[in-house]
């Protein structure tokens, strides 16, 4: 059962950047189809897409992240990563990541990025 490991969650300013990371428990990001990304879920909202970027290196990203966001992964160390700059308060919500191959679906267990105004 492959399992997702995030981190680098935390309090920062508006302005102020971070990195999260997503650490699989297994090797992942093979040569067969995927999609790996990041999701986030506010206080009282629906989970939305932040962030996903396909085995054939295809990103797509939330209008809201565009510009300020950058997703990548590291093969060798199977973690993907959700690079934020520029963040803004609307930005605070807990950072899901996701794996999915073959009609499968993995979460991870989420972490909380608070941007104080």
């Amino acid at each position: 059962q492959l399992q997702l490991v995030e981190s680098g969650g935390e309090l920062v300013q508006a302005g102020d950047s971070l990195r999260l990371s997503c650490a699989a428990s297994q090797h992942t990001f093979g040569d067969y189809d995927y999609a790996v990304g990041w999701y986030r879920q506010a206080p009282g909202k629906q989970r939305e897409l932040v962030a996903t970027v396909t085995s054939g290196g295809i990103t797509n990203y939330a209008d809201s992240g565009e510009g300020r966001f950058t997703i990548s992964r590291d093969n060798a160390k199977n973690t993907v990563y959700l690079q934020m700059n520029s963040l803004k308060p609307e930005d605070t919500a807990v950072y899901y990541c996701n794996f999915w191959s073959s009609g499968r679906d993995y979460w991870g267990q989420g972490t909380q990025v608070t941007v104080s105004s």
